[in-house]
């Protein structure tokens, strides 16, 4: 990684006319925006198809793709669709926010259709893709299929008791009964990862990388657990013991209970953490760069009871460390990765960082104590580091203000030199850009200049996340070559 920038932005919140950012037209056209810019990174949320909560970070599976992000111009381009039909659909009123509700109801007919036209003409292509991805596809296919079945419900409540254990009869007996609906799950992971193919190979003719992020859990309802209980902390029901959470601290007094399964680390590594290893050879079919969310999760995690309301009883338990980095260090020695070095550090995750060589994360809206000599402060920024104003959960820059005391306010003043005329996002940027990390990133949102309407996410919360969209012409030429400036200024152009 060589001394660079990117902006972060969901695809979600691309402006496409269809309810949702998709890998369309204005995925290419974000892509220009970058280039022309003179960024070097995109930096995604998670890819994978959403479940309750809407949340990129609970998935069906960690290996799938979302079927909202399926552009559907592109199906009417191959025939798959017709405008009639897409344009018949009601796509919601508000084209700065996602109706996920409306989606589910909208987007799945259309895509039916386009499976009942495609799926003889494009059997061969299928079927290679099927045969490629068989290690993942078959089971999360045959999962959706009959989690639509039983009426959409978690695996946890299938009334089948043989196939809610995935009993080899029951699965078989399943597959053979479903057959269409697995198939058609199929037809749309093809789709997805054609289009994300066609993209990203557009993305690196720019000269544009990818960053992803790997949540380090997985949700309890997905594929991944129903398929593989072996390698989480389940009783014989298969109902977990001990979730995952964050301790209390100055921000939540209850903690955060987010309620993942834990892994059974014992088990990963007795089997040379191969569950991990296909993992990372998952996400790396669809990013350059690999951040890893939660990363202290591997020196010690906070395991709450299951059945507990808040995260407060909790105890922190031993984690891989540098078992598991060694091993994903040595089997893929190109990827790069980035850690997610957040929350509680302590020492020991210190060492674990400075052991794995990945570099962590330094978050300028921390850093603005005026009593103390943070971390964060930009001076503090060491070249093995990514740099950002603030990750999806936080503020934008001028939501962060409202949140500030006049004490911090006016220690950040001083700091950043922030005049009127370059103004509090723009100054930010410019205190980013000019830190000695390798990498600064920049939310869409802060180039914008947004407030707390265009919030990614607020931590702990469900309803009103992860729903903010740019406008159609929001990524401007102007803003383009403003950011240029500040990209060349800060000698972070890309390598030519």
């Amino acid at each position: 990684m060589y001394r660079s920038s990117g902006v972060l932005l969901p695809i979600s919140a691309l402006p496409s006319p269809y309810g949702i950012g998709t890998l369309g037209k204005c995925a290419y056209d974000f892509v220009d925006f970058l280039a022309q810019a003179g960024q070097s990174y995109w930096q995604l949320l998670p890819l994978g198809p959403t479940s309750y909560g809407d949340s990129p970070y609970s998935s069906f599976s960690t290996f799938a793709g979302n079927p909202y992000f399926i552009d559907l111009d592109f199906l009417i381009r191959d025939g798959l669709l017709t405008q009639e039909e897409v344009d018949a659909a009601p796509w919601g009123g508000d084209p700065s926010r996602v109706d996920y509700g409306l989606l589910y109801r909208v987007r799945f007919p259309l895509l039916r259709k386009a499976y009942q036209r495609g799926a003889e003409a494009l059997a061969s292509e299928v079927h290679s893709f099927r045969q490629e991805n068989r290690d993942w596809l078959e089971n999360y296919a045959l999962f959706m299929a009959v989690k639509d079945h039983f009426g959409s419900v978690s695996w946890t409540q299938w009334p089948d008791e043989d196939i809610r254990l995935a009993q080899p009869w029951a699965v078989d007996a399943y597959a053979e009964k479903l057959a269409g609906d697995v198939d058609f799950y199929v037809f749309l992971q093809y789709l997805f990862f054609s289009q994300w193919g066609a993209l990203r190979a557009y993305a690196h003719e720019k000269g544009i990388q990818f960053i992803g992020d790997l949540p380090i859990y997985v949700a309890l309802d997905s594929a991944d657990v129903w398929d593989s209980p072996q390698y989480f902390q389940l009783d014989e029901n298969r109902v977990p013991t001990e979730v995952a959470g964050v301790p209390p601290d100055a921000f939540t007094a209850d903690g955060q209970l987010w309620g993942n399964p834990l892994y059974n680390w014992d088990a990963l590594a007795a089997e040379g953490y191969h569950w991990w290893l296909r993992r990372i050879d998952g996400a790396r079919r669809l990013y350059d760069v690999i951040r890893i969310d939660h990363f202290r999760g591997f020196e010690s995690y906070w395991a709450v009871p299951y059945g507990h309301t808040t995260a407060k009883l909790g105890r922190w338990r031993p984690g891989p460390g540098m078992d598991l980095v060694r091993v994903l260090s040595g089997w893929f020695p190109d990827l790069e990765f980035i850690a997610e070095d957040l929350g509680y550090i302590t020492p020991q995750v210190r060492a674990l960082l400075d052991g794995s060589g990945f570099p962590g994360m330094k978050i300028l809206q921390f850093a603005f104590d005026p009593q103390g000599d943070s971390d964060y402060l930009p001076h503090h920024c060491l070249e093995k580091s990514v740099c950002y104003i603030g990750t999806h959960d936080n503020p934008t820059v001028l939501g962060w203000l409202e949140t500030l005391t006049p004490a911090e306010r006016a220690f950040a003043h001083r700091y950043m030199h922030i005049t009127d005329m370059e103004g509090w996002c723009w100054g930010m940027i410019r205190a980013g850009m000019a830190t000695a990390s390798v990498l600064f990133v920049s939310q869409m949102q802060d180039l914008l200049c947004l407030g707390r309407e265009a919030r990614t996410n607020i931590p702990g919360t469900l309803g009103g996340n992860w729903v903010w969209r740019m406008g159609p012409r929001d990524a401007s030429p102007d803003l383009a070559a403003k950011l240029r400036d500040y990209t060349k200024l800060y000698r972070r152009l890309p390598n030519v």
